[in-house]
């Protein structure tokens, strides 16, 4: 018995386990270092998409199993019991019974049935030909094969986006070294022209006008920093990250390794695209449903067996020593379709509609794929280029903004002189950031179009 002392402890007791538990930290964030290759396995795993792809593969094969089911035997059991409240009678004519000793013609009630019946009893059937039956799983491999295929189509689109978002995160490094590195100029500058102001040899609009440079550069900071921060957070999302868990990306990219193959000859074959290969597969599926179809004209011929036993008393004594009388068959059942309305001759020419359609998308899909594969390749090589030319405005950039800053330091260039070459070389060095994203995003259009994103 719980007395209000005891009571009173176990509220006590529960209250207590209550403020631990929601005083309890949450987990720690996980910390995650990845290369590009580490990532796309990642997300292999926790991708719901991805997941969900391969979630399919696993739905075909137990559609699979359900086709297989109806060229195996079948086997049911069956069970019966009857208590007639009222005993099921019939009448037949006195005139068939003259030893009743009833008037002729008078009918006379007779019931056949005791008040209790019980029977069990079980049947085997089993398709011995059935032609949609045995093409369905002729089929089989077919369905896995474009449900594999399409998960692949899947995984591929994800792992493209993970190395444009990787790679452009990757960049970011440079271009935020880039900006530290500006910043610091302008703030040795600042600095400087501070002192020359002080000593004469520099005007207060000199002083001023530096100081918005780095004012501006430090917010163009910020943004750049908050950019960056969104991309992981996206990273992250693609991949199933969470979002509270850290991740470092450990890959680098240069230049060199951008251009690599960009002036391949690309060949290329129809048959690398996964698209390509799925739509082939879907082509293989239309040609199955005519020949399903086309069998439904054939007859279907099963085979059937069946056991049974059936008890009759009068007494509730079905298990006693009195006898169940058995009874078994077996038997063959042959189904010819003879006339249906012409469903079948419309459902053939419906599929074979769908065929050609599906062929015409073969078609249409070969010119889209030429399509993307030549943009890509003359993207790929136009950015290459890109990165080039403005690798070299941003080192003569560089360089000017160096003699420009020696003359003023000497007196021999004016702050605006300065302050153009300085805007000239974070334009440059913007350009150049720029061209590496568009290389990045080009290099993995081409390797896709071409079926080579591995």
């Amino acid at each position: 018995m719980i007395t209000a002392r005891n009571g009173m402890v176990l509220l006590s007791s529960l209250l207590c386990t209550g403020v631990l538990a929601q005083t309890q930290p949450p987990p720690s964030p996980e910390v995650h270092q990845m290369s590009v290759r580490q990532t796309i396995d990642y997300a292999k795993s926790h991708n719901v998409q991805v997941k969900n792809a391969l979630l399919d593969i696993q739905v075909q094969k137990e559609s699979n199993r359900v086709t297989t089911a109806q060229a195996l035997p079948r086997i049911n059991g069956s069970g019966n019991f009857t208590d007639y409240l009222k005993l099921p009678v019939t009448v037949a004519s006195s005139d068939n019974f003259p030893g009743t000793g009833a008037p002729p013609g008078t009918l006379i009630p007779f019931s056949f049935s005791t008040k209790y019946t019980a029977s069990g009893s079980i049947t085997l059937q089993q398709v011995l030909f059935d032609g949609q039956v045995f093409v369905g799983l002729q089929a089989r491999k077919t369905s896995i094969d474009l449900s594999t295929k399409n998960a692949e189509i899947t995984e591929e689109n994800i792992r493209a986006n993970i190395y444009k978002v990787y790679y452009q995160l990757v960049v970011s490094k440079t271009q935020m070294e880039q900006i530290n590195a500006n910043i610091e100029k302008l703030e040795k500058l600042v600095h400087d022209t501070k002192l020359m102001n002080e000593n004469g040899f520099a005007e207060k609009l000199d002083v001023d006008r530096a100081s918005v440079q780095l004012s501006n550069l430090q917010t163009e900071k910020i943004k750049t920093e908050n950019t960056i921060t969104n991309g992981y957070l996206g990273l992250k999302v693609l991949i199933g990250m969470p979002p509270t868990d850290s991740l470092a990306l450990t890959d680098v990219i240069t230049d060199e390794e951008i251009k690599a193959g960009a002036l391949d000859a690309g060949i290329y074959k129809y048959s690398d695209r996964k698209d390509f290969q799925a739509l082939q597969l879907t082509q293989s599926l239309y040609e199955y449903n005519i020949k399903s179809l086309r069998m439904g004209y054939l007859p279907t011929l099963s085979f059937n067996a069946n056991y049974s036993e059936n008890a009759f008393r009068n007494k509730f004594d079905m298990f006693s020593n009195e006898p169940w009388y058995a009874s078994s068959y077996i038997g063959l059942s042959l189904n010819v379709p003879i006339f249906n309305g012409f469903s079948k001759s419309a459902n053939i020419a419906k599929a074979r509609l769908q065929l050609q359609q599906s062929q015409n998308q073969t078609e249409s899909l070969k010119l889209s794929i030429d399509q993307d594969v030549f943009k890509a390749r003359n993207d790929f090589r136009t950015s290459i280029l890109t990165i080039d030319n403005q690798k070299k405005n941003m080192a003569l950039a560089e360089s000017v903004y160096t003699q420009t800053r020696k003359k003023y330091e000497s007196g021999l260039a004016s702050s605006t002189d300065l302050t153009n070459t300085q805007t000239e070389l974070r334009i440059a060095q913007s350009n150049y950031i720029s061209s590496l994203y568009d290389a990045i995003i080009a290099r993995i259009d081409y390797l896709k179009a071409t079926g080579q994103l591995q």
